[in-house]
C-alpha cells in the first residue's frame, strides 16, 4: 500500500517554510490506519518485546494499539507537569528551545525490552530524550518504528546503534 497517498503536505505550518506531514488522513482511512499498524506489530515480533514506549501525542496514537496487539504494557513519555505520580526526567533541545520529558519512575523494569513508537522521525530530540529516559529506567531499545522519516533533517544519526525502521521517507 503506498501510504503517501494518505499524508497531505500542509504548507507553512506550524510557521512559514515548514512543511507539515499530517497523518491524520491516514489515521481516518481504517484499511490504511490497520496496513500501517500491521507493519509496526510485525516489526516489533521480530524484536520480542516486553513493553511498548510513545512520547505524547502521536507515540500514543502509534503505540497503543502495537502493544495491545502483542498483549504488552504500553508507558507514555510526557511534557513535564502531565504525569501524576514520581517521574524522572530529561531535558532536550529544540530548534527553537528546550523541552522536558518525563516518565513514571516505575514505568519499565530493568531488562525489560522496549520498542519506543513515534508518528515522525525529524532531528530525532524526542527520541534520544526518551530513550534516555527508557534507559535510566534499564529498560533495553529493542527498536524503534515510525511512520514517517525526513530523512533530509538526518535525525538518525541521533539514533546511531539502535534498530530504527521507518514506513515512508522523505
Amino acid at each position: 500500500m503506498d501510504l503517501k497517498k494518505f499524508v497531505t503536505i500542509v504548507p507553512d505550518y506550524p510557521k512559514q517554510g515548514i512543511k507539515f506531514k499530517d497523518i491524520t488522513p491516514l489515521m481516518n482511512d481504517g484499511e490504511a490506519y490497520k496496513y500501517a499498524t500491521d507493519q509496526i506489530v510485525n516489526y516489533a515480533k521480530e524484536k520480542d518485546i516486553d513493553l511498548v514506549v510513545g512520547p505524547e501525542a502521536r507515540g500514543f496514537i502509534i503505540g497503543c494499539p502495537v502493544a495491545y496487539s502483542h498483549g504488552v504494557g504500553f508507558a507514555p513519555v510526557r511534557k513535564e507537569g502531565k504525569l501524576p505520580r514520581d517521574v524522572i526526567r530529561v531535558e532536550y533541545g529544540l530548534e527553537y528551545g528546550k523541552d522536558v520529558l518525563t516518565i513514571h519512575k516505575d514505568a519499565i523494569r530493568p531488562g525489560q525490552r522496549v520498542l519506543i513508537t513515534d508518528d515522525l522521525l525529524a532531528t530525532g530530540g524526542t527520541i534520544e530524550a526518551t530513550i534516555k529516559l527508557v534507559e535510566e529506567l534499564g529498560g533495553i531499545v529493542a527498536g524503534i518504528a515510525f511512520i514517517i522519516e525526513l530523512s533530509y533533517l538526518d535525525g538518525r544519526s541521533k539514533l546511531d546503534g539502535y534498530d530504527v525502521m521507518t514506513l515512508m521517507k522523505y
